[in-house]
């Protein structure tokens, strides 16, 4: 495709309507219809150069098994995972019987993915319900939630928050003053400016191997909100596409993924090529050209997490923004 042809650098974003989003296996049509998330605008974009570096914890791969067995004498913990200028994930385990102090976050939502064990999850405004493996829970800002380990196998989860949230602890539910954290001293205080709601674009869940992998619903994002979006890409394993298919990279967020079926093919620039397994996380660095593909031989999903449900992608000049 010539420049004269390409109409540019492509917005490929979140399909907040459809609540879904196009990956690199799902390019536009071409032409695409002026004013559109798809349509291609030629455009110079900084790129990071020097390369941003990856800087711990963030590293492109996170395997599970390493995780688990860094953790093996522990019932429970917390392993950071990814830390950047707009979010962080962290792994969570949690011993049976044990329960999380009611918290809310005063203005952004937490975004939890289940991978073993049950937990009962409360929510101020919504019955309680217990989570299992491939659940994933979306909590809105000034929502009081807790999370309490069921069964006699510990909980397993991954959990994301905007970048440098730290929670509050309700007084009717938590009457002893928290220990204070680092660079933060507790105090008592009256709340204003209302409670988090709940509408039809803000469930609470989706128990994704039953709803989208054994009945059918169709893969998309589950979190489209204001500095957070979740999105499940999911599709049929293709052949390795050749090293010159660069992706294409982002311009001022870093982006990351959760491995939740089958294998996902990776190649990050600066980065050797490799396939994650389901419960590993993944993360591109702002700035680096990255391509996501399913790996041959199975149905493949991927989690793809970032602050902005319409975060522009930027595309190599001749790539048609089909990458």
């Amino acid at each position: 495709m010539t420049m004269r042809m390409l109409r540019g650098v492509v917005t490929l974003a979140f399909l907040a309507a459809g609540g879904a989003a196009l990956a690199q296996e799902q390019a536009p049509p071409l032409p695409a219809k002026a004013g559109s998330d798809q349509t291609l605008v030629l455009a110079w974009a900084p790129k990071k150069h020097p390369l941003q570096p990856y800087l711990a914890p963030n590293k492109p791969l996170w395997k599970l098994s390493d995780i688990l067995a860094s953790h093996a004498k522990q019932k429970s913990w917390v392993q950071p995972i990814v830390r950047t200028k707009d979010l962080a994930g962290d792994y969570h385990q949690m011993a049976p019987g044990e329960k999380t102090p009611e918290t809310e976050y005063p203005d952004n939502r937490v975004a939890i993915i289940v991978w073993d064990g049950q937990m009962r999850v409360s929510m101020d405004g919504q019955a309680p319900f217990v989570a299992s493996k491939g659940f994933e829970i979306d909590v809105p800002f000034r929502v009081p939630f807790t999370l309490e380990t069921v069964g006699d196998r510990p909980a397993l989860w991954f959990e994301v928050h905007q970048a440098g949230d730290v929670p509050i602890y309700p007084v009717s539910t938590n009457p002893d003053k928290p220990k204070d954290i680092g660079g933060y001293a507790y105090t008592k205080v009256l709340l204003s400016g209302g409670k988090g709601t709940w509408d039809e674009k803000n469930q609470p869940y989706l128990d994704y191997y039953k709803d989208v992998v054994n009945g059918g619903a169709r893969a998309g994002a589950f979190i489209a909100g204001d500095h957070m979006a979740m999105n499940n890409i999911r599709g049929m394993g293709v052949r390795r596409p050749p090293d010159s298919d660069l992706g294409h990279f982002h311009v001022d967020f870093t982006e990351f993924w959760f491995i939740m079926e089958g294998k996902i093919d990776y190649q990050i620039e600066g980065v050797p090529f490799f396939t994650a397994q389901p419960g590993d996380i993944v993360t591109a660095e702002m700035g680096r050209w990255h391509r996501a593909s399913f790996s041959a031989g199975q149905t493949d999903t991927r989690v793809a997490i970032n602050p902005f449900p319409r975060g522009l992608h930027d595309f190599p000049e001749d790539s048609g923004g089909r990458q």
